[in-house]
């Protein structure tokens, strides 16, 4: 593993212990509602110059290695539901035909983990994570005045630098889980954990039902499908350089963000970048995020509007670094639907039986200052001569040059 993805791993790990996970606020009720979510992503690996398809031998094992030939879609179903489980418990999702996985995929209890038997693992004590990071933000060619930001564990406490590191987060949400007096039921699960198909599409009429679950019943629409993938159409600029990137719109993106992170080995610097006008590291926002919030970053600045196709990483923040990785998200709408629905009239009685949260997003990952526009005018002013040399005298294959730096940027 490289020195970047361990630094990667410890700031990642830091930040999860000293943030945490807000917890959403149960609005109470008479009746304890079942929630059912469908978790909807599309993901993404970019190698400039490099098609999507067709790959095979070393440069098929190394991509499929991160994330898979080619754009993948996944699917994570999750069911709560109040009350005692039977003693054969038994629920499935039927499916529409578009999704081209059979007929339904079934929910599942998880297996429970067995316990650690006591003496197993002696107990360590928590070390203090050493952390230098240089933060960089804002789309622009140069460097913006105030910055680079530095946060260091040796000359911050742990509550200071985990709350500089926070950033902003999405407004507490939490999916079905495993807790006591609910059920709790998921895909994929031990019985069947199939891949999604490429052409698959969630249009269409869904039914869950079971023995411990009142039947739920909704249809999806295009706008809240699979996602199209994240494509980068231009990137441009060496790790001297600014790094200019471009991408295609997502027809149903309602936002986008992105940041970049690379390592300086002989200093041990990590330095960190992000798209945010503002000053967000945007540890807190490379996830789902309801769209009240993505409305809001956008008027904070923070997240990039769903009309913005462009971006520039400022000039030279990755020059000492051996390379450098972008991470983009596009936030795609949610579907909500409560059932029943909710009475015009407020002195009619009601109480909700089940709800429905349906989110989605599509991201990207892109080895970042390959100088990849230079490389390409090079490759063109030189194609004639090349074809006149013998095979054994051209120039090395772009295609592997660029494999190799991958290894060394991502530690695979």
């Amino acid at each position: 593993m490289s020195i970047l993805a361990k630094t990667c791993g410890t700031v990642t790990a830091a930040i999860l212990l000293l943030i945490g996970s807000p917890a959403a606020a149960a609005e109470k009720s008479k009746t304890p509602v079942t929630q059912y979510w469908v978790s909807v992503a599309t993901q993404n690996m970019s190698i400039p110059g490099m098609p999507q398809e067709g790959m095979s031998g070393l440069q098929g094992m190394i991509i499929g290695k991160i994330a898979g030939v080619g754009p993948k879609k996944s699917l994570l179903l999750q069911l709560n539901s109040p009350g005692a489980l039977p003693s054969g418990p038994e629920a499935t999702h039927d499916i529409p035909p578009g999704l081209s996985m059979g007929k339904t995929l079934p929910l599942l209890i998880p297996e429970r983990d067995k316990p650690m038997r006591g003496g197993d693992e002696p107990e360590r004590k928590a070390e203090k994570p050493k952390v230098r990071m240089l933060f960089y933000w804002g789309c622009s060619e140069a460097v913006r005045p105030g910055q680079p930001r530095v946060l260091d564990t040796e000359k911050m406490s742990m509550p200071q630098f985990g709350k500089a590191m926070s950033g902003r987060t999405g407004s507490g949400q939490t999916p079905p889980s495993q807790r006591s007096g609910w059920a709790y039921a998921e895909w994929p699960n031990r019985k069947d954990r199939q891949d999604v198909p490429k052409s698959s599409s969630l249009s269409g009429d869904h039914f869950i039902h079971g023995n411990y679950t009142p039947d739920i019943k909704f249809a999806v629409g295009e706008r809240h499908d699979f996602m199209a993938p994240v494509e980068f159409t231009s990137v441009t600029g060496g790790l001297t350089d600014s790094i200019k990137f471009q991408w295609k719109k997502i027809p149903t993106a309602i936002g986008y963000f992105a940041m970049a992170i690379g390592h300086n080995e002989k200093t041990g610097e990590t330095i960190l970048w992000s798209s945010s006008d503002a000053q967000d590291p945007g540890y807190g926002l490379m996830s789902y995020l309801p769209p009240a919030d993505v409305n809001r970053f956008i008027r904070d600045k923070v997240v990039m509007g769903p009309e913005v196709t462009s971006c520039s990483v400022p000039k030279g923040i990755f020059k000492d670094a051996g390379g450098a990785a972008l991470q983009f998200i596009g936030y795609g709408d949610e579907l909500n639907i409560a059932y029943p629905p909710k009475p015009k009239d407020p002195k009619i009685p009601h109480e909700t039986i089940w709800a429905v949260k349906l989110r989605n997003k599509s991201t990207g990952m892109l080895p970042i200052g390959m100088d990849e526009g230079k490389a390409e005018r090079r490759t063109k002013d030189s194609t004639q001569k090349q074809d006149e040399q013998p095979a054994k005298e051209k120039s090395p294959d772009p295609v592997k040059d660029t494999m190799n730096k991958m290894k060394g940027i991502l530690g695979f």
